[in-house]
């Protein structure tokens, strides 16, 4: 029942949105939810590790929609409610065929990097051990933001150029993020410009 009611949303509210995506979906996402801000600034790099140690790189990533959220040790409640929100978040994605095509990536210390029960198939939680990273890290991709604020922000990352929206705290309605992702999945994949490569050799 919860896939034909996602299915149904999906069907009659998306076509707006996915016909012009790299136009208006900024724009109507921003009218429809109160908690997204639009940006237009390049991601900050991501030095992170997964919890084998290896080296994670978001560009490895480059064919997905990303939505990217962080867990620090000093955030309670807060990240808990968001980190629950967009499990819910995911549990629609995954009713869909966009279940391929998005990725869902949270940054955690160790003490949070088991805090939640995603579904692992394209849910992965990778690690900062220092005391602090995670903070100093998410600190650092909130500059994107011009509203500031202490909520917690998840930021989806569009396919390519990572273009970046971002959805403050955990009280987004699910739906909109659902839309949101679909727009973006619906957009094809822009050829990176002169600046974006000249900006990936320093990542």
């Amino acid at each position: 029942m919860k896939s034909l009611v996602v299915f149904a949303l999906l069907v009659f509210s998306v076509p707006a949105l996915a016909n012009h995506p790299g136009e208006r979906l900024d724009e109507v996402t921003a009218e429809n939810e109160p908690a997204f801000e639009q940006t237009v600034h390049h991601p900050p790099t991501l030095a992170v590790r997964r919890s084998d140690g290896q080296r994670f790189d978001l560009r490895n990533l480059e064919d997905r929609v990303v939505v990217l959220s962080f867990v620090p040790d000093d955030c309670e409640e807060p990240c808990t409610a968001q980190q629950a929100r967009l499990i819910e978040v995911q549990e629609a994605i995954n009713d869909t065929p966009m279940r391929e095509m998005v990725a869902f990536v949270t940054v955690a210390s160790p003490g949070q990097a088991a805090a939640h029960s995603a579904d692992s198939v394209n849910w992965i939680t990778v690690i900062q051990p220092e005391i602090g990273a995670v903070a100093e890290t998410a600190e650092e991709w909130a500059n994107m933001s011009i509203r500031g604020g202490e909520a917690p922000k998840v930021y989806v990352l569009g396919r390519g150029a990572r273009h970046a929206g971002i959805f403050h705290g955990a009280g987004f309605d699910r739906i909109n993020m659902v839309l949101y992702i679909n727009g973006l999945t619906n957009a094809h994949s822009p050829k990176p410009s002169l600046l974006d490569r000249f900006w990936r050799l320093f990542q």
